[in-house]
C-alpha cells in the first residue's frame, strides 16, 4: 500500500460518516463510486454485484464464485467482470480497525474504446476470470484517491471526472488479474456474448424466460451458451433469474412490509409456498421473519446500479 492510503482511508470513513451509514456500501458524492465501513464481520449472504473495481484500504473480504472464496484484504482490488449473484461476507473488521473500501463501477463502453487503442502486444494474457484479486498497483491506490478527491465537486467533475475514469478503466484493463474485463473489452468474445445474455435476464428478470433465446441472443448453440453462461456466472440462466427474484424480494420485504404472496407473485412466482421455499433456501430464514413495518409501494430496483461490494 502506498503513502496515499491512509488519507484515502480517513476520506472514506468521513464519507460513510456524513452519509451516517451502517455496514452497507453509500454514494460517495459521484456516479458510480460507492465507499463502504463496517466495524465488524459479516454473515455470508447472497449478493448482486455490478461489474466494478472495489480496492480494500483495511480489513478483508471474500467472494465466493464458482464453489471456492477469493479473499481480498488491505493493498488488494477485486475484479467483478459481469452482473453476479454471488455469495460475500465481510471476514476482517473490528471498531478499532473497520473494514473500509472503496469501489467504481466498470464503465463497457469506455473499456472497449481502451481497448481499441492498445497494441495487442501490451495486453498480457492470463487465466480469466468473473471475480478475480490481486495486489493493487501503486497508481491504482492513486488514482482511486484523485477520483475520491472530486466527490461533492460539481465544476471539478466535469471537467476532471472523464480524465480520471479513462485513467481508472486503463490501469484495470491493463492490470494482471483483469483477464475477463480484457475478454470482455472484445465484443465478439464470449464474455462479451455471456454478458449480453445477462443484460437481458436482468430486464425481464421477473418473466419466464427460454435457453433457446438466450442462446441465440448470444450469438451461440444451446449446449455451448449452458457451458459458458455457467463458467461466467457459475450457475445457469434458470437459478440466476430465480436469484434475481430472491434479491428483489428481500428488498421488498425490508422496505416496503408487503404481504408474502403479493411479494411471490411480483417477482414472478406462481407458488407463494415454492416461493417460502425458495426463499428459506437461500437466506435461512423465512420470508415472513424478514418483513419490514409497511410502507408505500415501491418498484423494482434490479435495475440498481450501484456497485455492492
Amino acid at each position: 500500500m502506498t503513502q496515499t492510503a491512509p488519507a484515502l482511508i480517513t476520506r472514506c470513513i468521513a464519507i460513510a460518516d456524513e452519509r451516517k451509514a451502517g455496514s452497507a456500501p453509500v454514494p460517495a458524492g459521484l456516479d458510480g463510486v460507492s465507499v463502504v465501513r463496517a466495524h465488524a464481520p459479516a454473515e455470508i449472504e447472497p449478493r448482486l454485484y455490478h461489474p466494478m473495481v472495489c480496492l480494500v484500504l483495511q480489513g478483508a473480504k471474500e467472494i465466493v464464485h464458482r464453489d471456492h472464496a477469493v479473499r481480498f484484504a488491505a493493498g488488494e482490488t477485486a475484479i467483478v467482470s459481469h452482473d453476479l449473484v454471488t455469495r460475500a461476507r465481510i471476514v476482517s473488521a473490528t471498531a478499532a480497525a473497520p473494514y473500509v473500501a472503496v469501489a467504481s463501477e466498470i464503465d463497457l463502453d469506455l473499456l472497449r474504446a481502451l481497448h481499441a487503442e492498445i497494441e495487442p502486444a501490451a495486453i498480457e494474457d492470463a487465466r480469466a476470470a468473473a471475480v478475480a484479486a490481486g495486489t493493487a498497483d501503486r497508481t491504482v491506490v492513486d488514482v482511486m484517491a484523485r477520483l475520491l478527491d472530486l466527490a461533492d465537486k460539481p465544476l471539478e467533475q466535469r471537467v476532471l471526472l472523464p480524465l480520471v475514469r479513462r485513467e481508472l478503466h486503463f490501469r484495470v484493463l491493463l492490470s494482471r488479474h483483469g483477464g475477463m474485463l480484457r475478454q470482455l473489452a472484445r465484443a465478439d468474445s464470449r464474455a462479451s456474448r455471456i454478458a449480453k445474455a445477462i443484460a437481458h435476464i436482468r430486464r425481464h428478470w421477473s418473466a419466464p424466460i427460454r435457453t433457446q433465446e438466450l442462446a441465440a441472443i448470444a450469438g451461440m448453440s444451446p449446449s455451448s451458451f449452458h457451458e459458458h453462461f455457467k463458467a461466467v456466472t457459475a450457475t445457469s440462466p434458470v437459478q440466476y433469474q430465480k436469484s434475481l427474484r430472491l434479491i428483489e424480494a428481500r428488498r421488498r420485504l425490508v422496505e416496503t412490509g408487503e404481504p408474502v404472496s403479493a411479494v411471490a407473485f411480483a417477482v414472478g412466482y406462481e407458488s407463494p409456498t415454492q416461493f417460502s421455499r425458495d426463499y428459506r433456501r437461500a437466506y435461512g430464514t423465512a420470508p415472513r421473519a424478514e418483513r419490514g413495518p409497511r410502507t408505500h409501494r415501491s418498484g423494482p430496483a434490479i435495475a440498481s446500479p450501484a456497485p455492492r461490494f
